[in-house]
């Protein structure tokens, strides 16, 4: 049978500082968002506009301790993984669902506090 092949690579900046939780395993797990300017546009009126996409980050293991603790709002970052879409139902009854990205490779591009990274990996690969 053929293998599939489920890659994302995204370059943007962290809408919000990582949260990170355990699971009841004590498996450590942190969730973050990440806007990507997809295009610019000019308007009718000439007005410049930017298209924005938000990604939902799921990152795991040692790779979401590395997160909590290097990455901040507003900082510029790379992150490659693959694409997962989770379901679960409310207490109505009702289905939901959520696309997100589960890191799997982090490198921080920018930072505004770039003097503190010197001492601390950069990139992490599962």
């Amino acid at each position: 049978m053929a293998r599939g092949l489920n890659k994302v690579m995204i370059i943007g900046h962290v809408g919000r500082d990582p949260e990170l939780r355990y699971t009841p395993t004590g498996a450590p797990v942190t969730n973050f968002d990440v806007a990507v300017v997809s295009h610019t546009y000019t308007t009718p009126e000439g007005d410049r506009r930017e298209k924005t996409e938000w990604f939902n980050v799921v990152a795991w293991g040692r790779l979401a301790e590395i997160c909590k603790s290097h990455l901040i709002k507003g900082q510029q970052v790379y992150i490659e993984g693959r694409l997962q879409t989770r379901g679960w139902e409310d207490d109505h009854g009702k289905k939901h669902y959520r696309t997100e990205v589960v890191a799997q490779e982090m490198k921080i591009l920018g930072s505004q506090r770039d003097d503190e990274y010197d001492e601390f990996p950069d990139e992490y690969d599962q």
